[in-house]
């Protein structure tokens, strides 16, 4: 299993709730607070996760088809492996016991707001000595761009600010944060649901096709379109 991050990187944070709206709801809520936030739907796909990078809290649901919560708790709750906070509609004395029990540090009953989640998880990372967040003015650079992530500023190679909407600057992070790295439509829609309304609305295909014509790329030079499986941010990103 993965060990967690070094403490100077942002928290990872691994979503496992078989409901796709909690899981998008969290991803969003989480990630708009600087969490890298990943999302899984069933206790194997959560196995995977964990296999192919350090993740430092697990949000599991406790009632999912298949193995459930408590089970997979049981399994990754080690020494060594990710702090869990348990959520569940089963709310009694004797269900959060359980819970507790298995190994899980927290555990929530639904329904549970986001902004108790994120405490919750706060709590767990102090626990865990990690970093919460990354800090306000991370600036990057690709190409001769240039992106601010603590003002929300991306300035052209001839230093013009270029004007974002918070979607497209919310999926935008999430590459910069990622490069090279094949990401997922679902990924990429968790992280542009914000006040923005057309972030909402419209596929992420739309919100990419309009992130390429601001970052003036004629179709795969900067974000290339992996068939089947999602987009890939092209060049390599360096921190100013």
């Amino acid at each position: 299993m993965a060990t967690h991050p070094a403490s100077d990187d942002p928290a990872t944070l691994l979503v496992v709730d078989d409901d796709r709206d909690i899981r998008l709801l969290l991803a969003n809520s989480l990630g708009a607070r600087g969490y890298r936030v990943e999302t899984a739907s069933s206790a194997r796909d959560m196995d995977a996760i964990l296999e192919k990078m350090p993740v430092d809290v697990v949000i599991l649901d406790v009632m999912m088809p298949g193995e459930d919560g408590l089970s997979a708790c049981r399994r990754i709750a080690t020494a060594d492996g990710p702090d869990v906070i348990l959520l569940s509609a089963l709310g009694e004395e004797q269900d959060r016991i359980l819970g507790l029990e298995v190994g899980a540090g927290h555990y929530l009953p639904k329904p549970c707001s986001p902004r108790e989640i994120l405490a919750t998880v706060r709590a767990a990372l102090r626990k865990r000595g990690t970093t919460a967040a990354p800090p306000a003015g991370d600036v990057y650079t690709f190409e001769g761009w240039r992106i601010d992530l603590g003002s929300h500023e991306l300035f052209d190679p001839e230093g013009v600010l270029v004007g974002l909407t918070d979607g497209e600057f919310a999926v935008l992070r999430v590459f910069i944060e990622r490069p090279r790295r094949v990401l997922t439509r679902e990924a990429l829609l968790a992280a542009a649901r914000g006040p923005d309304s057309d972030a909402y609305d419209r596929a992420i295909d739309v919100q990419v096709s309009r992130l390429r014509r601001k970052l003036r790329a004629g179709a795969d030079e900067i974000i290339r379109t992996v068939r089947n499986e999602g987009y890939l941010f092209v060049p390599r990103v360096t921190r100013a």
